[in-house]
């Protein structure tokens, strides 16, 4: 039988105490990579995990709130929720276009055997 006037008892959901997942975030350049292991809370954002990651830190060049993002290779917004076990990966910006690319390259082949044609 309860006392009258005792206290009452609430609990609290801290974020600790939220269920957790463990995902990877993933960032490369030619001469460094880093891959890291972080946990985060299930529900969380690819943005989110970024961030707590702390891999910004680790190569300046790194503006999250600009970045391309993708998971195992497939390009995906920023607020996307996490799995288990996925790896975010951050984008570089590209340094030319891949269709300006090709196109140049097939100008220089068209042109070249022009020139080797009699």
């Amino acid at each position: 039988m309860p006392l009258v006037g005792a206290p009452h008892t609430y609990t609290v959901k801290t974020m600790s105490e939220d269920k957790t997942i463990t995902v990877e975030v993933a960032y490369a350049l030619p001469e460094k990579q880093a891959i890291l292991e972080v946990e985060i809370v299930e529900g969380a954002s690819v943005l989110e995990a970024a961030r707590q990651s702390g891999i910004a830190g680790k190569f300046e060049e790194i503006d999250l709130d600009t970045a391309k993002f993708g998971i195992f290779g497939h390009a995906v917004a920023a607020k996307q929720v996490l799995k288990a076990g996925e790896r975010v990966e951050i984008y570089r910006p590209l340094i030319a276009d891949p269709k300006d690319v090709r196109k140049a390259r097939a100008q220089r082949a068209r042109e070249r055997r022009e020139q080797d044609t009699p």
